[in-house]
């Protein structure tokens, strides 16, 4: 292999686009809502497993919150405030689920997609 191919096999393809912001979000957000989703599908034979996810998703909130809270946001404020009203329940809603096993978490994925639709510009996403 001459250094041509081994420098890409290590940086990749420098002519590959790179991901905006909204969309590498998307991708996270989604990634993480997949994960909640089979988690709760599966939560009676795998409970380890819906309490990663569920961390998971924590984190994110965690995170979209701590984003929207800072001074250089451009978001418009009432939307801001709209975020972080759903982060506030999200997290509330995780303790609820972690406390009793039997909790509906539903709301939950439902959040995420109805985030998703709103990065995506779309009416519907599965």
């Amino acid at each position: 292999m001459n250094t041509h191919a081994l420098a890409r096999s290590a940086y990749g393809n420098p002519s590959t686009v790179q991901k905006s912001p909204r969309s590498a979000e998307y991708e996270v957000i989604s990634r993480v809502t997949a994960r909640l989703r089979s988690a709760l599908r599966d939560r009676t034979t795998d409970f380890p497993g819906l309490v990663a996810a569920l961390n998971d998703n924590r984190r994110l909130w965690v995170a979209l919150a701590t984003d929207i809270a800072t001074p250089g946001n451009a978001l418009p404020v009432p939307l801001r405030a709209s975020i972080l009203s759903l982060a506030q329940f999200t997290l509330r809603q995780t303790e609820i689920m972690l406390a009793e096993k039997n909790a509906q978490g539903d709301v939950l994925v439902e959040i995420n997609l109805a985030i998703l639709r709103g990065l995506s510009g779309k009416e519907a996403v599965t």
